[in-house]
């Protein structure tokens, strides 16, 4: 990957690959993180789990009449982005530089540019386009994260919820506008049952596409694992039927209904919440699965139904060493990528596949597992110990098609 040294590089590099100040911002970013942390810093590095599923758009070819468009989606959960400063209606006494913890300006400083060089590797040279973050504070975090860190080259926006939650932790999506004109956005709410706690409100935003198309985006935390996931499902159940039913009237008022579902569920694809209410099922693959070895070009496809609703992820998550979140010595998949069946179709002008998925490994979210062996995710702390590492979960990410004629 080209890293410019000066201005003059910089310039020649202008020349050769197009005048794109987003391209040359990623370029100076890219610099500045490897002064930084050159020993840690690989954005070529290869960022899915399976080299060979993690190329996503740098291996399309697309027809020369056609200009293709990146469009990269993340999510990810970045574990406790609080402030630094009391808010007197949350319960965040334990993130502040006078607690147990000692957060004080210098880690969360640090948390920010470490959130946004994640960010700017998985873009790679284009910026991903939507980002959905879990566990953000407030705006102040968003405003510091998109205009205070390196991420502020990248000429992010975002929107996120106000959510009820008691420790005052809430979604968001960061977007780049000229991939995607935001046209509205709003918090759904989860009236919390008697015997739980408030939880994090659903964010539902709507965009337009290059293409002209409505882009629907829910981002979601659903309710914790906290008292034991047997005991907790019933209030993640009743979020999921939440999101189902707005999902369902986004579906029944779009005439081409492009959807898009992600975040935390603290539930695994083979969950309820997953595979009962929402119903969300790996894609539909070729009737022939050996064409691909045989070369042959007799096989058939099973068409997905633009009314349900497919994981992009869950097939690989069948596989043992594959996720997002580490417990107990145990990967699993608790992040998600879902997506309406009309986001399958290839004929579209704006589509995805399950190959263009997965979860992002770069070297520095990962740290040795002492305990249990191999990996396990950076985080920021570990127990009250801090650690400087970024999150208890790593990024997913899908690559999509967006064709331009």
């Amino acid at each position: 990957m080209f890293l410019p040294r000066n201005n003059r590089q910089i310039s020649q590099h202008k020349e050769e690959y197009g005048n794109s100040e987003k391209r040359v911002a990623v370029a100076m970013l890219f610099f500045a993180m490897n002064l930084i942390a050159v020993s840690f810093f690989a954005p070529s590095y290869a960022i899915a789990q399976d080299s060979h599923e993690g190329q996503g758009y740098h291996d399309t070819q697309v027809p020369s009449q056609q200009e293709r468009i990146p469009f990269r989606v993340v999510s990810w959960n970045i574990e406790n982005q609080f402030d630094t400063h009391h808010d007197s209606l949350k319960n965040d006494h334990e993130f502040l530089p006078d607690a147990m913890r000692h957060w004080n300006y210098s880690r969360y400083k640090k948390k920010l540019v470490d959130v946004a060089r994640v960010i700017t590797a998985i873009g790679e040279w284009s910026p991903p386009a939507l980002v959905g973050l879990c566990e953000v504070e407030n705006d102040t975090v968003l405003r510091d994260l998109t205009r205070r860190s390196p991420l502020k080259e990248l000429s992010y926006r975002y929107v996120m919820t106000n959510s009820p939650d008691l420790r005052g932790i809430d979604v968001a999506l960061l977007y780049q506008r000229d991939l995607f004109k935001l046209l509205s956005s709003r918090s759904i709410s989860i009236p919390p049952l008697k015997q739980y706690r408030p939880t994090r409100d659903l964010l539902h935003v709507s965009g337009l596409l290059l293409t002209g198309d409505t882009l629907d985006v829910f981002v979601c935390h659903l309710p914790s694992r906290s008292g034991g996931a047997k005991e907790s499902e019933s209030y993640r159940l009743y979020a999921a039927h939440i999101l189902r039913m707005e999902v369902d009237s986004i579906m029944s008022i779009r005439s081409l209904p492009q959807v898009i579902i992600m975040g935390d569920f603290n539930d695994y694809p083979t969950n309820q919440s997953i595979q009962k209410i929402l119903e969300a099922e790996a894609p539909p693959v070729t009737t022939n699965n050996l064409a691909s070895t045989t070369g042959s070009t007799n096989f058939s496809t099973v068409a997905p139904s633009s009314l349900k609703l497919y994981h992009l992820l869950a097939r690989k998550a069948k596989s043992k060493d594959f996720g997002s979140y580490k417990y107990r010595g145990e990967w699993g998949l608790l992040d998600h990528l879902i997506v309406s069946g009309t986001l399958l179709n290839q004929s579209n002008h704006f589509f995805t596949s399950e190959e263009k998925a997965n979860v992002c490994l770069l070297p520095f979210l990962l740290k040795d597992d002492e305990k249990y062996g191999d990996k396990e995710p950076f985080r920021t702390y570990k127990g009250m110990k801090y650690q400087g590492g970024v999150s208890d979960h790593l990024p997913i990410y899908a690559d999509f098609e967006l064709i331009l004629y």
